[in-house]
């Protein structure tokens, strides 16, 4: 979008510096505080105001000060735009077209909306100091978070990322707390009362609004230095946590301090601050925040409590980590020109994160993490005719917070892994490290890094990127066609392959999961990486991509064996023939982790859209239950017998066919004789397995072997398993009754947990929301809230939904109950009747934060497959102000009528295939 486009302050003046000062903080009732700002701007021509934004600030009074701090001119008149969230400052005559000062005292609110400037509440761990704010039975800290458009919240400022500049913070705060802020501490003096102090920070380096930071609290830190010398010395890397939790900081202190160093050495640019400070905050509704030498997360993305924490959070821990850091040089350092192409900051940061893990935990397989994870979420949005490109326009800055969404993050992520594949691992990040190098400290499009691509591969990337020329010759394609479609355009390809003898035919449309697009939907022509795989050996094939809406490809036909998009590179479905697929289920032990995990996706996502079949997805899928090798040795052993890896049937493979199954259970769970022909093949298709694994970890278990363990029993329990059933009623009765605490591994808390819930009676179900009361896990909260989900008593259902909407529950962790709820196929209708009949309170619970608000709308009502509950919906917002979740509406309302779809069409055909193979 050209700036010109662009809702944005007015131009005539530009920020260089802010100092800002914050004292009088009221550490309790009001919340109030007091502060000044003061910004050294360049005046670039006649004006006699000045707009800034700024929203829940009072101006007291505003001048402008010259640069030797005499006074030019004091405001005459203070006005809000409350809509567009500015403060316009009008002065008496035109300000000089020279440097001068802005000089604006205001007042500002500590908030409980986990924006701007905020406070968050938390029951300590040990005795925290006097002078801690305290409110009831919780104690408080404080802290910021300011992407996108909230650090105007704070103070007022020109909150827009291309208007960067330098910083100097200070606050006023008790003796006994710590301040923390981007840079190290320059000083501290004393404050206007004996028992308050005043903490200066050093100087940021030039960056924008959103990425400065500040928190206050009873903090404790566990500290490492960087391996790695920076201008001589070690860098310091800490993990800020309130007191009490400083232990639980170690691992994501070992990746921190390693990631630094890693970067360093990947992007060719040393780490360019001074210090790196990771920081637990106890109320957060993202995952993580980057800001720049003081990230910000959520605890579980943070603290891991070695015997009570389950493993699954180290790997997501090492990922956040990892992808925060990535952004001190890829958002920070550079940073995107305008919110339109956040993108560029987040799907790279995704991508890059995903790479760091996988260097320093290669036995975990991340990219078939990734795949499974990742990819297939980017697949399920981008399906949608509600999706939206990954570069998409914004006209004001407001609306980008709908966008923090699947396809800037994933789908982002899964096009810089094809480019990255296709490139050349190590040659794509040498066009990173000169794209960060040319535009360090400044802002950077997404053309300026296809040109640092192209200069460091030698290949010109814009050509089919952009302009869709073929990287291996051939002739220019009609840019009114191929117009940046992986960037610009909505969607993404089906291949669809016909086999012929001695030549495949290849063909490329628009997937959409109604299966229903329009002539003028499907106008677009990708630049598709075919990634061939062939042969006995499934040796990869030369290069080859189709750049047309069709192509043939010779030397391999129908009596091949092959398969096209090696490993999933691709960000494309592969539309195979039935027979194909038969094969290529017959032929597991030849593919690939994530060759597995795409063949089931894809499967999956055309019987969904009617260009596949469900009957061939089934069958694909039940193939599965024979796979002999998923479990006759863990991974050291079968790298000293010399067999193939037991990562062939990881998780990740199990995880997709869990998701493929769950989904199918969801659309048909109407229809009672299909629902329980479905539950028996999902309980068939992974009893052996799990029966097989059994229930113990064993001493010096592989990560993968342990998530697998806990992934097949939850599958096979869920679906009724009666050994796993009881198994699990035994070890809960065991916890519950406290006669064994040990009875229930933490890895399988969630697991048993589901399954006491679901089969079992109002008992089971209070014992896990007392062990949500009362647990000190760090991840007991999520893993409970999840497990209470599952109940299907209709009254425990509305008490759990009382709960998760009452202050008992954080509000960052509603969108969590609703998402247990709606994928309970016996009880979901009960989720939208509770809101129909609550919304007033539910809109004031939610309201203060519109990511939580967005997020708990969009994952708590796509489940639906009936046509008359997408329309009640429809019907119900009608009337409502949706501005902070419109898209998610558009995104449920096409969910559902795809999954009406489906059921309509294929409903007697299910059954059909249940019927002939003994399900129902």
């Amino acid at each position: 979008m050209a700036s010109k486009d662009r809702d944005t302050l007015p131009s005539v003046v530009k920020p260089a510096h802010y100092g800002i000062s914050l004292f009088d903080l009221q550490l309790g009732g009001s919340w109030r505080y007091k502060g000044v700002v003061k910004v050294t701007s360049k005046v670039n021509g006649l004006t006699k105001e000045v707009a800034l934004n700024s929203k829940e600030i009072e101006v007291q009074h505003a001048e402008v000060l010259g640069s030797n701090g005499v006074q030019l001119a004091k405001s005459s008149e203070i006005t809000y735009d409350r809509k567009s969230e500015r403060v316009i400052l009008k002065f008496p005559e035109d300000l000089p077209q020279s440097e001068i000062v802005i000089s604006i005292a205001f007042t500002g609110t500590m908030n409980n909306a986990m924006a701007g400037f905020y406070r968050s509440k938390y029951k300590p761990a040990t005795e925290p100091t006097p002078d801690t704010p305290k409110e009831g039975d919780f104690h408080y800290m404080l802290s910021t978070q300011f992407e996108s458009c909230d650090a105007r919240r704070a103070f007022p400022c020109f909150d827009e990322p291309n208007l960067k500049a330098t910083f100097d913070f200070e606050i006023e705060v008790p003796k006994g707390q710590t301040a923390i802020s981007n840079m190290p501490v320059k000083s501290e003096r004393e404050g206007c009362k004996p028992e308050l102090k005043v903490v200066s920070f050093d100087t940021t380096p030039v960056m924008s609004t959103y990425l400065l930071a500040w928190a206050v609290g009873d903090f404790d830190y566990v500290e490492a230095l960087t391996e790695r010398k920076y201008q001589g010395k070690s860098i310091p890397v800490r993990v800020y946590t309130t007191k009490g939790l400083k232990e639980q900081a170690r691992f994501a202190l070992e990746c921190a301090h390693r990631t630094v160093d890693y970067f360093s050495e990947v992007f060719e640019i040393e780490y360019p601050l001074p210090k790196a400070d990771l920081l637990a905050v106890h109320e957060f509704a993202m995952g993580a925040m980057e800001n720049w030498g003081l990230v910000t997360y959520r605890t579980t993305a943070v603290l891991f409590d070695e015997g009570k924490s389950d493993t699954r959070y180290k790997n997501r821990i090492a990922y956040v980590v990892a992808h925060e850091l990535a952004h001190q040089w890829f958002g920070n350092l550079v940073t995107m020109d305008w919110w339109d192409e956040l993108w560029l900051n987040e799907g790279f940061a995704t991508w890059v994160g995903w790479l760091a893990v996988d260097h320093f935990y290669p036995e975990w397989n991340i990219w078939s993490q990734f795949v499974a994870e990742g990819v297939q979420q980017a697949f399920q949005l981008d399906s949608l005719r509600a999706s939206h490109p990954i570069q998409v326009p914004v006209k004001n800055a407001l609306e980008v917070d709908q966008i923090f969404d699947h396809i800037s993050y994933l789908k982002g992520s899964s096009v810089i892994r094809m480019l990255s594949t296709h490139l050349g691992r190590e040659t794509f990040l040498r066009g990173v490290a000169q794209y960060l190098k040319t535009h360090a400290y400044g802002n950077a499009t997404t053309n300026d890094l296809w040109s640092a691509l192209s200069q460091a591969s030698s290949q010109d990337v814009n050509s089919f990127m952009v302009s869709g020329d073929q990287p291996y010759g051939g002739d220019r394609l009609s840019n009114s066609i191929f117009e940046d479609p992986w960037i610009r355009k909505i969607g993404f390809p089906v291949v669809t392959v016909a086999e012929e003898t001695g030549q495949l035919e290849v063909r490329q449309n628009r997937f959409l999961s109604t299966g229903d697009a329009k002539p003028e939907e499907d106008q677009t022509t990708w630049w598709i990486p075919l990634n061939i795989k062939s042969g006995p050996e499934f040796a990869a094939q030369e290069p080859r991509a189709l750049v047309s809406r069709s192509d043939t490809v010779q030397g391999i036909g129908q009596d091949s064996f092959y398969k096209i998009n090696k490993d999933l590179a691709g960000f494309y479905r592969t539309n195979y023939s039935p027979s194909r697929l038969e094969k290529l289920g017959q032929s597991l032990g030849s593919l690939s982790t994530e060759d597995k995990i795409g063949l089931i996706g894809d499967a999956a996502a055309l019987a969904v859209s009617g260009e596949g079949s469900t009957a061939a997805l089934l069958s694909l899928l039940e193939g599965f239950k024979n796979e002999k090798n998923y479990l006759l040795v863990t991974f050291p052993l079968a790298i000293f017998y010399g067999l193939r890896p037991f990562v062939d049937v990881s998780p990740r493979v199990w995880s997709q066919i869990s998701s493929s199954v769950g989904n199918l259970r969801s659309v048909f769970s109407q229809n009672e004789e299909v629902a329980e022909g479905l539950k028996a093949f999902a309980r068939e298709l992974s009893s052996t397995a799990a029966n097989k694994i059994g229930w113990e970890f064993k001493s010096g278990e592989d990560y993968l072997t342990g998530q697998l363990r806990k992934l097949l029993i939850a599958m096979s329990g869920l679906a009724g398993n009666e050994r796993i059933v009881s198994e699990a009623k035994n070890r809960f009765e065991l916890w519950a009754t406290a006669k064994d605490q040990s009875a229930i591994h933490t890895n399988l808390r969630s697991t048993i947990f589901s399954i006491a819930v679901s089969d079992g009676t109002k008992a089971e179900y209070d014992s896990v929301k007392n062990e949500y009361l009362s647990t000190d896990s760090v991840d007991g909260k999520e893993i409970c809230l999840g497990a209470l989900g599952r109940t299907k008593d209709a009254a425990l259902v509305n008490d759990y939904l009382d709960f998760v909407f009452s202050d008992k529950v954080a509000i960052q962790d509603v969108h969590n109950g609703a998402v247990s709820l709606a994928a309970n196929t016996k009880v979901r209708h009960l989720l939208w009747e509770y809101l129909k009949k609550n919304w007033d309170a539910i809109e004031a619970r939610l309201s203060a934060n519109n990511v939580v608000f967005e997020r708990f709308v969009r994952m708590g009502f796509s489940k639906f497959a009936d046509r008359k509950t997408g329309a009640d919906i429809a019907s119900f917002f009608q009337d409502k102000d949706t501005n902070a979740y419109d898209r998610a509406l558009v995104i449920v309302a096409d969910s559902i009528r795809t999954n009406a779809n489906y059921k309509e069409r294929d409903e007697k055909q299910v059954l059909k295939w249940l019927q002939e193979h003994g399900y129902a």
